[in-house]
């Protein structure tokens, strides 16, 4: 009998804590990971860079498909510019058809010698990997994921005021929420950890639990 991978998904809004919490999991269990919004990061990256519409369907969708590997690295897909963008190209779904395919390959393929895969995002337990072995929801508050996002900027060297991230923040989860198609939601087999009051080390141990559990568990 074929054993599958065994997949990770992580969903929750912007600056929940999610994405730190992945790459640790990751690490601990020698796990591939992948950040989903990278994706749409690099798409949006590719639009303005091309000085494109970002809320341009057909544009979207053509850059989304030429989305290489090497580009989720790259530093500048994590500007605000380009958040703000990838929020409006992934509401498209056109472009997110076209990264569907990827994020289910690389959950069923792993690279060697990663015998299983963390994948965060916003609609991983929902839809692209529904079957998903773990599913955990991450969330906080908006004022302090806007907190976390501001301390973040200011120690990259950028300026950043309270107010504008927050409403940024209320913005994007509107539109991740509201969208169409894929909308952010939480699944009903997920573990909701709400961390407005968790330092990210009891997050991690926590999560860390839940997987080492269902590691043991017959598949």
């Amino acid at each position: 009998m074929t054993v599958h991978p065994f997949v990770v998904a992580i969903d929750g809004p912007a600056a929940s804590g999610k994405g730190t919490l992945a790459r640790r999991l990751a690490n601990r269990f020698c796990f591939a990971h992948l950040d989903t919004g990278a994706l749409y990061r690099a798409t949006a990256f590719l639009v303005l860079d091309q000085a494109g519409d970002p809320t341009d369907p057909m544009t979207a969708e053509a850059t989304a498909r030429r989305v290489y590997p090497q580009l989720l690295l790259d530093p500048r897909i994590r500007g605000e510019a380009v958040s703000a963008a990838a929020s409006i190209v992934a509401a498209i779904p056109a472009v997110r058809r076209a990264l569907l395919d990827w994020q289910r390959n690389f959950a069923a393929q792993p690279p060697p010698p990663a015998k299983g895969t963390v994948l965060d995002g916003r609609d991983i337990g929902s839809v692209v990997c529904p079957d998903a072995d773990v599913k955990l929801f991450i969330t906080a508050s908006a004022a302090e994921r806007a907190r976390r996002r501001v301390e973040e900027l200011r120690q990259g060297g950028s300026a950043a005021i309270f107010e504008d991230v927050l409403h940024d923040l209320k913005e994007r989860d509107a539109r991740d929420a509201g969208r169409r198609v894929d909308p952010l939601i939480t699944s009903a087999d997920s573990v909701v950890i709400d961390t407005t009051a968790l330092d990210a080390d009891t997050v991690f141990e926590y999560a860390s639990e839940l997987i080492a559990r269902a590691l043991e568990a017959p598949r």
